[in-house]
């Protein structure tokens, strides 16, 4: 216990002490038949499944999603990637709190430091116009509100984060539309998910991960993306 790292994992058998339904709920839904919709592969629900206990904090919850995701092919960089991404979109507490459960992991793996993405790497190709549009309404928009965000949100995320090669453009959406929903923060969700799906993700998987994110973000989070999905479906058929 000393460990700041750990966090202990309550066992089926405790769960059945305290609420015998959670086991059965747990162990026939949210670790069995969820897992078999091939709409959504093994990896990419864990990619859902680790981002939302990181922007959620869910600390009870993140190694063995960590654990999951690199049993299921997701890449020790590609974690890296994604906790230095979910920084930004759900708070740099929240990536902190991964770090010493996800280090631990990374140890029981023997994952080297090699293995992991530096700062210096050659950045994926920008597509200029789509992101002078982009600046350019955020500008318009917020640039005499907070003009230290709209030259971060440039500089930090769209000329830097999003371009690092160790997480690809479709996976960082994903994770990112997962972080939304997590947070309840659907007025962005219309942006990100047609990024999304402009990186990649088909519309089916798009609805099966707000079925997985059902149980990891909670019924009110899904019901309050939902009307945001509809419409952003509707608007690309």
């Amino acid at each position: 216990m000393d460990n700041p790292s750990f966090v202990a994992q309550p066992s089926l058998d405790d769960i059945e002490a305290v609420a015998p339904a959670l086991k059965h709920f747990t162990q026939t839904v949210v670790q069995g038949q969820l897992w078999t919709n091939p709409d959504l592969n093994d990896r990419d629900r864990s990619l859902v499944t680790l981002a939302a206990a990181v922007a959620r904090n869910h600390l009870v919850q993140l190694q063995p999603a960590l654990e999951q995701a690199l049993t299921h092919g997701v890449k020790p960089a590609e974690i890296s990637e994604l906790i230095t991404h979910l920084a930004f979109y759900s708070g740099w507490g929240n990536a902190m709190a991964a770090v010493l459960p996800a280090k631990a992991v990374f140890e029981r793996h023997s994952v080297a430091a090699a293995d992991l993405p530096g700062v210096a790497c050659e950045r994926l190709p920008l597509d200029e116009e789509s992101e002078r549009q982009r600046a350019t309404a955020v500008q318009g928009n917020f640039g005499h509100v907070a003009p230290g965000v709209v030259k971060n949100t440039t500089d930090c995320l769209f000329l830097d984060l999003w371009l690092r090669p160790d997480l690809a453009p479709r996976d960082r959406s994903l994770v990112t539309v997962t972080a939304l929903v997590c947070a309840g923060q659907v007025a962005q969700v219309t942006y990100h998910l047609n990024r999304a799906m402009d990186n990649g993700l088909t519309q089916p998987q798009a609805a099966e991960m707000l079925t997985q994110l059902a149980f990891h973000a909670g019924w009110p989070n899904v019901f309050s993306a939902m009307p945001v999905f509809k419409d952003v479906f509707a608007s690309r058929s």
